[in-house]
């Protein structure tokens, strides 16, 4: 696949540790380790951590070409506080350098011309009136790009009117069990059963698939009328930053892959159960590890 990843880079401040973070980079770290083509786009400030963070994608092969170097907005950073259980809760700090992220026309047009097969994007990035605009740009000229719409919904970095126009926009939604409740009240969608809202929401806008994360114990989704809940790997947690994200890149790749709705939430929550338990949005994985994981009973 070809895809464009689009959003918030930045550093995840934990105690007196920085990890290299911001969910549409994460999907676009974990799916180039996926062998896929990724291109993603997005703005550091003129600062030591912009430095880092080119040398970072560089050293994960990812390009730096659609990185803008922005003077007058520093390089986001979220302060992040871990539950006993691993659970990471976000302080997001604005404004950032990745709130004014641009392309000039022949970035567009490059872009273009790749005939990228998916453009994905989140919540947090458009709520920055140039983040919203950038990407419209960009589905725009690539009509033919499938559209992933990664939820995240972050505290006080979302409104419901852009929730919904973000979501009648996409071909495929991935949203957190915990996000659930309140994504359905936007919605207007009762329901009682995971697969009630998996199936609801698919129909509502057409959706190729729809997933719902459920930490630990593993997923459930929706691709192609067909519904699957599968449970997820026991592992030590160590912290559970970028594990959504990695899960995200799993399950877009299953899903190219033509798998079955199963295997699909198989093999993403494989993939979710190693970030777990390391330290780190990105710590590095193999599918040698992937495969070896076993469930235990």
């Amino acid at each position: 696949m070809k895809v464009i990843s689009v959003g918030e880079v930045l550093w995840d401040v934990v105690g007196q540790e920085e990890h290299l973070g911001g969910a549409p980079f994460n999907f676009a770290a974990h799916l180039k380790r996926l062998e896929h083509e990724v291109f993603f786009v997005s703005a550091t400030g003129q600062d030591e951590r912009g430095d880092r963070i080119t040398e970072r994608l560089k050293g994960l092969g990812l390009t730096t070409r659609h990185i803008a170097r922005i003077r007058d907005y520093p390089t986001g950073i979220a302060t992040v506080d871990l539950g006993g259980d691993g659970q990471p809760h976000f302080t997001i700090h604005h404004p950032a350098a990745y709130d004014f992220a641009k392309l000039a026309d022949t970035e567009l047009g490059e872009l273009q011309s790749e005939q990228p097969d998916w453009i994905y994007y989140g919540t947090l990035f458009q709520m920055s009136p140039q983040g919203r605009s950038l990407i419209r740009a960009l589905t725009e000229m690539n009509a033919g790009a499938g559209r992933f719409y990664d939820v995240n919904l972050r505290k006080n970095c979302y409104e419901p009117v852009l929730v919904r126009d973000l979501m009648s926009a996409a071909n495929v939604v991935k949203l957190s069990e915990e996000e659930v409740p309140e994504v359905g009240a936007m919605l207007g969608l009762a329901h009682d059963l995971l697969e009630d809202f998996c199936r609801s929401l698919a129909r509502r806008y057409s959706f190729k698939a729809v997933c719902v994360t459920r930490g630990a114990a593993g997923c459930a989704l929706e691709a192609g009328g067909e519904y699957a809940e599968v449970p997820g790997y026991s592992v030590p947690v160590v912290d559970a930053i970028g594990a959504g994200d990695a899960f995200a890149a799993a399950f877009l790749h299953g899903l190219a892959k033509g798998w079955s709705a199963a295997a699909i939430g198989d093999f993403a929550n494989r993939v979710a159960a190693l970030v777990v338990s390391c330290p780190g949005a990105i710590p590095a994985w193999t599918i040698e590890e992937v495969q070896s994981l076993v469930r235990r009973v």
